[in-house]
């Protein structure tokens, strides 16, 4: 770093986003993109909404707002449109946690969750799960502090029903609690009624993994309308165009055919189930998912090992090394042909092994 970086800032660890190698053609099972490209449906008519980009976008992008209050029976003024959820995940950091209210989430899960903290200097506390990998609800019953829940959970895809949600929020009135659900569509149950009942209950959601728009960056958070002006007025702060044409059009348009985002949502988990099934019966640990990924482990082989070994046959998939999950790998639900060519990898690669 140069001179010129703040101190304040020296101790900061970034966040690692999954790797992007060039070098070959992979089979790309390691940062939880969907396999299929947003519907003709609806980029045919992302075209035809498109408007001319020497103009701003709308800084209230009001006609996706309107359209997600229309699809989870809120009202307008509950919804906020961010630049992918990460925005609106920071945004809540921002707005709900500081010095006396700080910020607790699991210990494993989704990497940005330090890094938004430290990044706006919260005081965190990381809980560890459950010796299953699952988030013990209880843990975060009258904690006093900001809570951060991705549900389902990542990297494991381990996912909490909302009435233990709801317990969390009840044991918590005075703090915001933030559910982060990014893989919810295939197979978790949404907590978005339950703003209804709760007013310090924030849901974040986003378009890139059930609504193919990773490239797009659009995500959103729905909660009372008293929390989404607050982080509101973070955003005008900020960057009111937040979100660019283009990526309003997409959105509109892919919320205009929901069909094909439970078509490919039901193909992905029929995929899920099947190469889990085929994983155990290699003799792998395969943990509950809910996710479009699955969490695995070999009594055969290092979970590293194994990385390194998929990406020299041209299979990715995603290694952490934190000594808790190190034997695990986190492996993204692709098409039935990509599933086939990481279970003839790995087959390979344990007949190697013996």
């Amino acid at each position: 770093m140069s001179r010129f970086f703040s101190e304040k800032y020296a101790a900061l660890t970034p966040y690692t986003p999954g790797e992007q190698p060039q070098d070959m053609q992979y089979v790309k099972l390691n940062t939880n993109e969907s396999p299929f490209p947003p519907s003709e449906k609806a980029l045919r008519a992302a075209a035809e909404l498109l408007r001319p980009l020497q103009l701003y976008s709308d800084p209230d992008c009001r006609r996706v707002r309107e359209k997600l209050a229309q699809r989870y029976g809120v009202t307008p003024d509950m919804v906020l449109v961010t630049n992918g959820s990460d925005e609106a995940l920071n945004f809540a950091f921002m707005a709900f946690c500081d010095s006396a209210h700080g910020a607790a989430f699991p210990g494993i899960s989704y990497g940005f969750y330090p890094v938004f903290a430290q990044v706006n200097g919260v005081p965190y506390e990381e809980i560890a799960l459950k010796p299953d990998f699952s988030v013990d609800a209880d843990d975060y019953c009258g904690i006093g502090k900001t809570v951060f829940i991705a549900n389902p959970n990542a990297p494991t895809g381990i996912a909490l029903p909302p009435a233990q949600i709801e317990k969390i929020l009840h044991s918590n009135p005075d703090n915001v609690v933030v559910i982060d659900e990014a893989y919810v569509d295939f197979g978790g149950e949404s907590c978005v009624p339950l703003v209804h009942k709760y007013e310090n209950l924030l849901v974040v959601q986003t378009f890139s993994k059930s609504r193919s728009l990773a490239g797009g960056r659009l995500g959103y958070a729905i909660g009372n309308a008293a929390l989404i002006r607050d982080l509101d007025s973070l955003r005008y702060s900020t960057n009111p165009y937040n979100v660019n044409s283009a990526t309003l059009a997409l959105g509109e348009a892919i919320l205009d055919d929901e069909d094909a985002t439970r078509q490919n949502c039901a193909v992905i988990m029929e995929n899920r189930a099947y190469t889990a099934g085929a994983l155990r019966a290699l003799g792998f640990e395969v943990l509950d998912s809910r996710a479009n990924f699955l969490f695995a482990r070999s009594g055969q082989i290092d979970g590293a090992l194994l990385y390194q070994k998929l990406k020299a046959r041209g299979v990715l998939v995603r290694h952490f090394t934190r000594p808790e999950i190190a034997q695990f790998n986190r492996i993204t639900v692709g098409t039935r042909q990509q599933m086939d060519a990481l279970l003839t990898a790995i087959r390979a690669i344990l007949e190697e092994t013996k």
